[in-house]
Parts: structure tokens; sequence; C-alpha cells
């Protein structure tokens, strides 16, 4: 009996699946019944005006929301498939390998460069010093475990170009360093899927050349997926292979950058209106 054919990669599970998603704020509608996927080797950007709900997404995918109905499932390589929706958020990060950044920098302003890559593997030394004194004691096994944490930091400040500032505080570095840092942290944690909310502001020219290159890295050769709210559309279009576009919440387009971009609907909801119509009114103030 021949042996079944092995999956292609246009068969495989998606990374990550988004079905029927709504989140509720009393009467107001923030997300309403969306639904789309990610690959874990698509970099899917999710973008739409002011209010559209993409950082609603967001929180609800990372654990600071729940859902008031849908389903959120991660095919993780370890662990099977995880419903995102039934799990507290601290562990998120830890059994789903779902990381993030947030719109504001987040780093540990008072501590070094390399303590902020260090302290992102907390979870991973505490199981070496078996929640215990271990660790103050010099156990072997977390000296090891120390060390490798320290390589694994080393290792994305060489990738992030902030070797020679690991003695730095992080808040002393220059806005577009301190994103950078911001992803290297959050990839410390070994994810197979990061959630950047807008990296890319803020940034000049020259850095978001440098952001591209990064995010373009971690997808290629850490073959981690990744979901990208962004507004810099050079950095949307230049990067994504798959695009969500929503507008009040809800979904109006979901293809390939090229199939987006001449979306009639997502050129009058986001990318400006068309000649000769009407200007779109003012959205009103939603959670974003």
């Amino acid at each position: 009996m021949n042996a079944p054919a092995q999956a292609t990669p246009e068969e495989a599970p998606p990374l990550l699946t988004v079905e029927h998603l709504t989140m509720r704020f009393g009467g107001l509608v923030a997300v309403d019944d969306v639904s789309f996927s990610a690959r874990s080797d698509h970099i899917t950007a999710i973008i739409g005006p002011n209010g559209a709900g993409k950082t609603t997404v967001f929180n609800c995918l990372t654990g600071f929301y729940k859902p008031t109905s849908g389903r959120l499932s991660v095919e993780h390589p370890r662990n099977g498939r995880l419903l995102l929706e039934r799990m507290e958020g601290y562990l998120i990060p830890r059994r789903a390998g779902v990381a993030r950044t947030f719109q504001n920098i987040r780093l540990f302003a008072a501590m070094s460069v390399l303590e902020n890559l260090v302290v992102a593997q907390h979870n991973r030394l505490m199981r070496a010093s078996g929640f215990t004194v271990l660790g103050l004691l010099g156990a072997p096994v977390y000296r090891r475990a120390e060390q490798r944490a320290v390589e694994r930091a080393r290792y994305w400040l060489d990738r992030i170009g902030l070797t020679a500032s690991a003695d730095m505080n992080a808040g002393n570095l220059p806005y577009g360093a301190q994103r950078r840092l911001e992803i290297a942290r959050a990839m410390c944690i070994d994810p197979i899927l990061l959630c950047l909310d807008e990296p890319a502001a803020g940034l000049n020219p020259r850095e978001s050349a440098e952001l591209n290159e990064l995010i373009l890295y971690i997808r290629d050769q850490e073959e981690v997926g990744v979901l990208l709210i962004e507004h810099d559309m050079s950095v949307v279009m230049q990067i994504s292979d798959h695009i969500v576009v929503l507008d009040y919440g809800r979904k109006i387009s979901d293809g390939s950058p090229k199939q987006v971009r001449h979306d009639p609907a997502v050129i009058r909801a986001y990318l400006g209106e068309e000649e000769g119509e009407e200007e779109r009114p003012a959205a009103t103030e939603q959670p974003d």
C-alpha cells in the first residue's frame, strides 16, 4: 500500500485561525464577526482607518480581552491546537507561543539593553531554578539556563545592531533602536507567532527600511509567522504576503497586497476616495 502523500505548504493548516470574532463594549461593537487566517510563512497585515478595531483584535488574541464570541485557534508544533479565547492571558505567550509588541513602547527603561532581553526569558529561568532558591545558590542547572538566556539575548542584540549598547539603559536609546529592541525582546521567548502593533510609528525612512529587514528576517530565517498592524503603507505593501482590511469593526477585504490595493472598498475606506466620489464621513471614536 502506498504511503499517503506529504501535505504541500498550501495544504498545511494555518498557524492562526480567527473565526467569527466579535467584541462588544456595552452597546459598542468594536469587532463584528471577523474571520481570517494567518500562515507561519507569511507576514499578515491588518489595516484600516482609526477606530476600525485592529488593536482590539490583537488584544483578543493576546489575552487582554476575552472575546464576546468567536474562536481563536493556534496550531502549535508541540502543544497541538490551542484555543486562545479559553486560555488565561499569561499562558498565551508561554504555551501558545504568541508574543506581541505595543503601539507605545513598553521597555524597562531603567534596565540595561541586555537585561531587557534576559528578563524576557524569566519563565525559562524560573523553571530551571525549580521555582525555588536554586538560582540564588548557583545550582549548575540554573547557571546553564542563565548562560543560554544571555547567549540568546546577545544573539538578538547582534541581529538588531545594538551589541555595543548592551550596557546602556534602554530608555536612553534612540527611538528607532527602542522599537527594534522591543521586537527582539518579544523574540527572546521563541514565539511561533509575533504580533506587531504599529512598529513603524514614528520612524524615519531609514529606520522603516531597517524595520522591514528585521521583520523579513524573522519570517524567513526564524520561520516565525508575523501578524502586523500598521498605518505606514510603504511598510505594509513592501513586506506583507497577506492583508486583512477592517472598517468600523468589520472585514471589508482579505487578500494579497495587489488585490487589496485595487479593491474599491479599501480605496473608499482607507487608501482615499476615488476621484469624483464624495468624501467619506469621519469615523466615530471606537477602540482600535
